[in-house]
């Protein structure tokens, strides 16, 4: 044994010793045991018995002799997933619209991770969390640089007993963010390097998301159909939606964990310090606004941040996670520069940030996702332990949740 690896041998199907069978219905089954140098197993007779060195045949895998170690207890669904609303799923509750949505881009995930631990049929993890909500793969969205799947186009097909609902979605088009993996993780580490520079919608990625996203508003019509995305996978849907919103068609998307590159300034604990840096910031970016915006068309940066107003995406932030808790701020100081009667600078200045400047003014196209003119901000206020927990897809789908929610629509 190497370290704390469990090896595995699958082949054959036959048992090397029949008595040794690992638990089947414990979770540590499906985790594999890292950090572990035992396997705990039980005989024929009941007992248990440890073996410090498991070299030994299973009789219904033929995976890789490391599978084991890299499957996961929060891929499987009757583990981690929110099994209580496999039976009692209302469209019309927000929680559960937020908590399907979640699966079905945690199911993205899984499809990946499925992919490249060569688990296929009844072993793909996968299947369970779209199937429990009666949804459909209809397709798979794959990255032309490194073949893995960023993406999945999922088709909600109830059973004849169950009503039709308004609420529920005909088509659901859901984008992962980025694996910590060998075979997808340079690619999607580049595509975090564009969003941090503004430039994932010159990314094939995004093209092929586009494209998709445009085809089946084609097909179905905008009605119809949810985008939803975790971390980098939210930017690519809040990317594919505003395009669309700015021919007029609006798509309810849920962005969960969405990027907003920013100082911390959500961090500092001191009110009136936190508070005049924003205002400093804001006056800063108004007047460099003005200035930009008096040597090009009239009105030419104002448009396109106007023409989105109508968008009001659901976003979905944790003040714990760095990544996107700068939207708290965001919103809630326009809040407060219209109570200061001062709403016109902050109006000019929210249509901007500095960066954005910047590269307009050296020429350069930019289009910065973190600035949104209207959103439903849902905030978890529920203490988390951690960065990983904090920024992880699976907080969104529990029921305890402390919740906070406001809509900010532009005017």
């Amino acid at each position: 044994m190497h370290g704390s690896s469990l090896i595995l041998h699958c082949v054959n199907k036959s048992v090397a010793d029949p008595s040794l069978v690992p638990h089947r219905r414990s979770p540590r089954f499906f985790a594999g045991i890292p950090g572990s140098s035992r396997l705990q197993t039980r005989n024929r007779s009941g007992g248990r018995n440890r073996i410090q060195t498991p070299t030994f045949v299973l009789p219904f895998c033929e995976r890789p002799k490391d599978s084991w170690e890299m499957t996961s207890e929060r891929d499987v669904f009757s583990i981690s997933g929110p099994i209580h609303l496999s039976s009692s799923l209302n469209w019309n509750c927000a929680h559960h619209r937020r908590s399907v949505a979640a699966c079905l881009v945690q199911s993205v995930y899984i499809l990946e991770r499925d992919r490249q631990e060569l688990r296929e049929g009844p072993e793909a993890l996968g299947p369970a969390w779209w199937e429990s909500f009666h949804f459909e793969l209809s397709r798979k969205l794959v990255d032309d640089a490194d073949f893995s799947i960023f993406g999945a186009i999922f088709e909600y097909k109830p059973p004849t007993y169950i009503a039709t609902i308004a609420n529920a979605p005909r088509f659901v088009i859901a984008f992962r963010g980025t694996i910590i993996k060998v075979e997808s993780v340079n690619r999607d580490l580049a595509l975090d390097l564009h969003l941090m520079k503004n430039s994932l919608h010159q990314t094939t990625r995004f093209e092929l998301a586009m494209q998709a996203v445009h085809n089946m508003v084609a097909a179905v019509g905008s009605s119809n159909i949810w985008l939803a995305g975790h971390s980098l996978g939210s930017a690519v849907a809040s990317l594919a939606a505003r395009n669309m919103a700015r021919t007029g068609t609006l798509l309810e998307a849920y962005l969960f964990n969405p990027p907003f590159f920013s100082a911390p300034i959500g961090k500092i604990k001191d009110q009136r310090v936190k508070h005049g840096i924003r205002l400093a910031n804001s006056l800063v970016t108004a007047g460099l606004s003005y200035v930009l915006k008096s040597r090009q068309e009239e009105s030419s940066l104002e448009v396109p941040f106007v023409t989105l107003s109508s968008w009001v995406p659901n976003l979905f932030v944790n003040p714990s996670d760095h990544i996107c808790s700068e939207y708290i701020g965001y919103f809630e100081h326009r809040r407060n520069m219209e109570d200061l009667g001062v709403g016109i600078i902050e109006k000019l200045a929210t249509q901007n940030s500095l960066g954005d400047i910047f590269l307009r003014a050296i020429g350069k196209e930019s289009d910065p996702l973190h600035l949104l003119p209207s959103a439903k901000l849902t905030v978890n206020l529920s203490p988390s332990p951690d960065f990983k927990w904090a920024h992880g897809i699976h907080q969104w789908w529990r029921p305890d949740l402390h919740l906070q929610t406001r809509t900010y629509l532009y005017s």
